[in-house]
């Protein structure tokens, strides 16, 4: 049995957390026995109830001004590892570093069982944001780089996301396995699609639909992007913003002083996927200039419905993106990015074509990454046998 183990966890909805349901879902389409080991959430219930493969969670509680994350305490819940010891894994594989990957590197050394641990996230800004002395944040990611030193293999989801582990002292050995997305239909189901939620949405035919889906932090760079806006508001455009996080009050307050509040709408936190789907269609380009974020899921799963991408020159996101061929790169200045919007305002016909190259280069499916994960799986379990049961 594969466990996949994460902090995060549908209804919780952010890119890891639907990376791990996606590797728990297609595992178990493969025909693989899986089970995910994950903190209790609000509305768990509903979820667990549909998911198609069993799901084990722990005692957790709200994490203070990072709301909706939660803190896991595995070690407090007795029904928990009431079940968990009757849990027999042949690999287990980590998302997180935290109290899940604790679970994860508990379960593999106990039993003598490989550990793949996933490195997804920019750990440092999140540290940084929530603790204000700079020791403890550098003894916190000393911590990170340990529980990777300790894995049997170690993975990124892109190979410009290596340089950020190496920054942090990791040493060691990685593979990149990519990540996939769940938002795939043939091509001409997509207008239709494109009409019917443009109409419902209320916009006119000459307006370009702007939209950023992710967490609504400052580490995304949303002041950046209501920034760039506020320069071109007398142009034909609309912004949808999707998602949830600490700074949505700040964020509507900004809003406002810019001037924004007839060019933006917050449509909150989308959990219905077909729903974000058709919204991902009807959209003409979506604005992701985040410096935090490693390999987005998002920037796929719009490519996945034909809108193109817009970033920043030298993110980490970027590496995927060839420059006015699959989706745009701008300098980190505001004015350039507010140029390049209204130029393609101007000139719509370009977004058809890049968004065309971005279905077919960038949104690789789900389903086929999961082949090559099984491999992968298997490969490790053999090569730790041999290392390791040499008689």
């Amino acid at each position: 049995m594969y466990g996949i183990f994460n902090d995060n966890f549908p209804p919780i909805l952010d890119g890891v957390a639907l990376t791990a349901h996606n590797y728990a879902y297609w595992l178990h389409r493969k025909g693989q026995d899986v089970r995910v080991i994950t903190p209790y959430a609000p509305k768990a219930g509903e979820f667990i109830n549909n998911a198609p493969y069993p799901i084990n969670r722990y005692v957790s509680i709200p994490i203070p001004f990072r709301h909706p994350y939660r803190y896991g305490l595995p070690y407090a819940d007795w029904a928990f590892w009431k079940n968990w010891r009757k849990m027999q894994f042949d690999l287990v594989h980590a998302h997180c570093p935290f109290t899940s990957g604790s679970l994860a590197y508990r379960a593999a050394r106990s039993q003598d069982i490989p550990i793949v641990a996933t490195f997804h996230s920019k750990y440092r800004q999140d540290f940084e944001h929530n603790v204000p002395n700079k020791k403890v944040v550098d003894w916190m990611i000393k911590q990170v780089v340990s529980f990777f030193e300790h894995a049997d293999e170690v993975w990124i989801p892109q190979a410009a996301v290596e340089p950020t582990l190496r920054e942090y002292g990791y040493k060691g050995h990685v593979e990149v396995v990519e990540n996939g997305n769940d938002f795939s239909m043939p091509v001409e189901m997509i207008p239709p699609l494109r009409n019917e939620m443009r109409e419902e949405l209320g916009l006119e035919p000459d307006e370009m639909m702007l939209l950023f889906v992710g967490q609504h932090i400052w580490e995304k760079n949303i002041g950046f992007i209501l920034d760039a806006l506020a320069l071109i508001k007398d142009k034909p455009f609309q912004l949808f913003m999707v998602g949830t996080g600490y700074a949505v009050r700040e964020i509507k307050h900004k809003i406002h002083e810019l001037g924004l509040d007839s060019r933006v709408t917050m449509l909150g936190n989308i959990q219905d996927r077909e729903r974000l789907k058709r919204i991902d269609a009807a959209s003409d380009l979506f604005l992701f200039p985040s410096l935090y974020d490693n390999a987005p899921l998002v920037v796929r799963e719009a490519a996945a419905m034909h809108t193109p991408a817009m970033l920043l020159e030298g993110a980490t996101a970027a590496e995927v993106i060839e420059p006015d061929v699959n989706g745009f790169l701008t300098p980190n200045d505001i004015h350039a990015y507010a140029d390049r919007i209204t130029y393609l305002i101007e000139h719509p016909d370009i977004l058809t074509s890049v968004g065309e190259a971005a279905s077919r280069t960038i949104a690789r499916s789900w389903e086929s990454v999961i082949d090559e994960v099984i491999l992968r799986y298997r490969d490790i379990q053999q090569s730790y046998k041999l290392k390791h049961h040499k008689s």
